[in-house]
């Protein structure tokens, strides 16, 4: 938005275009500053000038819109729910303990592992535990199509979670804007690097007396930037490896808890096979074993039922990813 003069105005659109507006009289003219946001009517009149979130894609949902999800709908990861706990959950409802201990809360936590092994899940769970506001986004919306929208964005996600604190900003798919750098040839390689750089500036300029917690989670730790890796920024990292058999049996009672099953299910059979499958795998299994039971017309689920679902989610892969070995 640039003035011409009281009643007129050059603004720039989000389609590259530039428009000479007329302005209303009932506009304040105290806010239509260079980086303001403005409605314009199809006569290309300007009626309105617009809060600064809204142009921007970041969703910061209240106490009703909160996850509704549980530790206990999370079937297993008791070591990770106590990290987690400890990292987010304990400095947001217990920030006087580090003032008296006289130790810097974590800032931010990094969850990482294969996919469907409950990474996004738990973090649900931490907002649904806390008082906090909880902003959510995915790493792939801060790249956008203009210059400069990107590391707008990143600043929009943590002005919104100061102005809200105490707040949990929760980044999934994390390693789509913080890979590694390297000598970028594309203009949009150097974008994406500048949304990197802007992040790490961000989280470096956390005041501690202001009560934000970074959750970031990912698929693939071994790309992202060291920088953003240190202690400091992201000070602990919770691992979410594939189920073992406790966990395994953990995660088909969780999935089965509400589910009719037949007494000749045996759900032991299933626990204790060699294969490596995820927790959404199980829940999988299991939703699919229904599905069986509900095209045959009954109200029971048999064991074949879960042979059917087994047999249709857990599949032997041409070749596995080496880096999850």
């Amino acid at each position: 938005m640039e003035m011409v003069d009281q009643n007129n105005g050059i603004v720039g659109s989000t389609t590259g275009s530039n428009y000479y507006v007329r302005i209303l009289s009932t506009i304040n003219r105290e806010l239509l500053k260079p980086s303001a946001s403005v409605a314009l009517h199809h006569s290309n009149a300007l009626v309105d000038v617009l809060p600064p979130e809204a142009d921007s894609s970041i969703s910061l949902l209240s106490q009703s819109e909160k996850p509704d999800v549980t530790y206990n709908d999370i079937g297993g990861c008791d070591i990770q729910k106590q990290e987690i706990r400890e990292a987010v959950e304990l400095p947001l409802t217990h920030h006087e303990l580090y003032k008296q201990i006289g130790i810097d809360p974590p800032r931010g936590v990094l969850l990482y592992g294969p996919p469907g092994t409950g990474k996004t899940m738990l973090a649900k769970a931490v907002a649904n535990h806390t008082t906090a506001a909880f902003i959510r986004v995915v790493g792939s919306e801060f790249v956008q199509k203009y210059l400069g929208e990107g590391p707008r964005m990143v600043r929009d996600v943590f002005r919104l979670a100061k102005e809200n604190a105490p707040a949990i900003i929760f980044i999934d798919e994390v390693d789509a804007i913080a890979t590694a750098r390297f000598d970028a040839q594309t203009g949009a390689d150097r974008e994406v690097q500048r949304i990197l750089m802007e992040l790490l500036n961000q989280m470096d300029g956390f005041d501690q007396t202001v009560n934000v917690k970074v959750i970031m989670a990912t698929n693939r730790a071994d790309t992202l930037d060291p920088a953003l890796l240190r202690p400091g920024r992201l000070d602990r990292k919770i691992e979410f490896p594939l189920p073992d058999r406790r966990q395994k049996r953990l995660v088909f009672q969780v999935c089965t808890a509400k589910m009719n099953l037949s007494d000749e299910v045996d759900l032991e059979d299933y626990v204790s096979r060699p294969d490596k499958i995820s927790a959404a795998e199980i829940s999988a299994i299991c939703q699919e074993a229904g599905m069986h039971a509900v095209r045959k017309n009954r109200y029971v689920i048999l064991p074949k039922d879960f042979e059917k679902g087994y047999r249709t989610n857990v599949k032997k892969p041409d070749t596995d990813f080496e880096f999850y070995k």
